[in-house]
């Protein structure tokens, strides 16, 4: 029973016939897998989701193209190969080729899916620890984001995992991963592609060293600045005690108080 399961879902599989993917607003062509020799009034046709017919030879005389086809459709009396135009998603169906006479034959079969281009990607960074040895980054695009977190030490970066949020856009995957070196973000589908690259050294800022001696330029601002303040501090320290001094001097140098009196003579 299960073995006949298997087989039931293969047949379906192989009915859905050779997958093809295309990009929106390209053309697409469409080939018979083998030639074909239509005898006295056989006629080829290809048709969509077995309902709506495209094109139609007749004994290799005449060629009906459908009426809603006839500005984009172009057809191939000598190999029998079908030309979409411009094709949007609404062409997504599975087209089929058949030749009818006594009985009909199915000569092509293509499952075709139009897809629009992915958009495009950003890489940020969300995390950086303080040595530089570990970076959470963002990799985003219009509906969706991944993070992931890298440790490096000085030659290699391993990847420690993340965080993936729901992909809404059909058919499409959002990947971030180590390569030579850099952070890729990668955006792709099965018609198109879109990728962030930075170099791993580049998503976290590391410290400048000075005369050889590990001395960063954040360590070098504070005492820059610590340095500033006790000097402002001695100076106003030195204001008040110079003040205090002056008022002191003036004090201790008055000129002595004189007492006037009655003198006779």
């Amino acid at each position: 029973m299960f073995i006949f399961m298997i087989l039931g879902l293969l047949a379906g599989i192989q009915a859905q016939g050779t997958p093809v993917f295309v990009q929106t607003g390209t053309d697409l062509l469409l080939e018979v897998q083998e030639p074909v020799v239509l005898e006295r009034l056989n006629v080829l046709t290809w048709r969509v989701n077995d309902s709506v017919n495209v094109v139609k030879l007749v004994y290799d005389i005449e060629t009906v193209v459908s009426e809603s086809y006839k500005s984009r459709a172009e057809f191939s009396a000598q190999n029998h190969s079908l030309l979409l135009k411009n094709v949007q998603k609404r062409d997504s169906g599975v087209y089929r080729a058949s030749v009818s006479g006594d009985k009909e034959i199915t000569v092509a079969e293509y499952s075709v899916t139009v897809l629009d281009p992915v958009s495009g990607v950003k890489l940020t960074v969300k995390l950086c620890s303080s040595d530089s040895t570990k970076v959470t980054v963002i990799c985003s695009t219009e509906d969706s984001l991944i993070s992931s977190t890298f440790t490096c030490d000085n030659q290699t970066c391993s990847h420690e995992g993340g965080e993936r949020a729901e992909i809404i856009t059909p058919g499409a995957s959002l990947d971030v991963y180590l390569e030579n070196g850099s952070v890729i973000c990668n955006h792709s589908n099965q018609v198109s592609s879109t990728r962030d690259i930075q170099k791993i050294e580049d998503l976290c800022v590391k410290p400048i060293e000075i005369s050889g001696v590990g001395f960063s330029i954040y360590r070098l601002k504070i005492y820059v600045v610590s340095i500033g303040l006790v000097i402002m501090m001695c100076a106003v320290i030195s204001v008040h005690v110079v003040e205090k001094l002056k008022k002191k001097k003036l004090t201790t140098t008055s000129p002595p108080t004189i007492l006037c009196g009655e003198f006779d003579h």
